[in-house]
């Protein structure tokens, strides 16, 4: 992968990659297995850049884990470029593998579908519960992902909960692992800080259309705020939402904002593939 810069004024081409957020780490890794060029030419990082110099940066190539198994099998891509994936993910299947599901995850199919186009590696950036619908990001390269993690990343959900919900509501309430499961969350005063903004958009019966704003990113926060709040996820039987009719909880991450890293374009992207509201019709 190559990423191009040009140069504004006077200075060490060490200092210009650092001001872009080039890790010793990475560095290194470009000096054995990548190169770096100014006005298409070989130089080290000691090169003296002059204003208007263009700075190609060729990173070094990476190898997936020997643990993935890539498979072949359609995505639903929602927005692709030359440094990010982004996919729409169904239920019943794991972002990434986990003991009790080893393969099948939904990167070994992104890197399924990246070998057969340009050879990059996914990296994971967002990531949703096994039952979980709706967007998920992939990184092309490693550096990539490091950059995807200082991005100031908005994210918004659907969920149908049990009983009506208030109009609109702030939960601020810290989550942290319950003590005696390797999975369950909880509120507790020992945990994290989690603030979860939301809005009920409809109601019906006894439940409730609920679009929520993940302010901070906790492990299963949206499904822990709200059975904190008595109004329990449909189908998340771990917090409370158990239905007769749906084995996996009624929750879809529908839009993700973001500054792009590379060309610092705003990006939003939807999901319209899993429809919540008309399972919402249908509860």
């Amino acid at each position: 992968m190559k990423l191009s810069y040009r140069v504004e004024s006077t200075q060490l081409l060490r200092e210009f990659l650092q001001a872009q957020r080039y890790s010793k780490k990475t560095l290194s890794a470009i000096k054995r297995n990548g190169a770096l060029f100014v006005n298409n030419r070989f130089v080290t990082v000691r090169e003296v850049l002059q204003p208007g110099d263009i700075v190609d940066v060729h990173l070094q190539e990476e190898q997936y884990s020997d643990y993935l198994q890539p498979f072949q099998q359609d995505l639903k891509i929602l927005y692709e470029d030359q440094f990010l994936l982004i996919v729409s993910k169904g239920a019943q299947q794991n972002c990434a593998p986990s003991r009790e599901h080893p393969h099948g995850s939904l990167i070994e199919q992104a890197l399924g579908y990246l070998q057969s186009t340009d050879e990059t590696v996914p990296h994971i950036v967002t990531r949703l519960d096994r039952n979980t619908l709706g967007i998920v990001i992939f990184a092309k390269h490693g550096f990539i992902h490091h950059l995807m993690s200082s991005c100031h990343l908005k994210k918004w959900y659907l969920a149908v909960c049990e009983g009506h919900t208030p109009r609109e509501g702030l939960i601020d309430a810290p989550i942290g692992r319950r003590s005696n499961s390797i999975i369950e969350r909880q509120v507790t005063a020992e945990g994290k800080r989690a603030l979860t903004r939301y809005t009920t958009l409809q109601t019906s019966h006894n439940y409730s259309l609920c679009e929520a704003q993940l302010i901070t990113g906790r492990t299963h926060q949206l499904r822990v705020h709200f059975a904190h709040i008595h109004h329990p996820i449909v189908g998340d039987s771990l917090y409370g939402g158990a239905h007769s009719k749906y084995s996996i909880q009624l929750l879809r991450c529908v839009c993700v904002h973001f500054q792009h890293p590379i060309t610092n374009k705003q990006i939003e992207i939807k999901d319209n593939y899993h429809s919540i509201e008309t399972i919402f019709n249908m509860v």
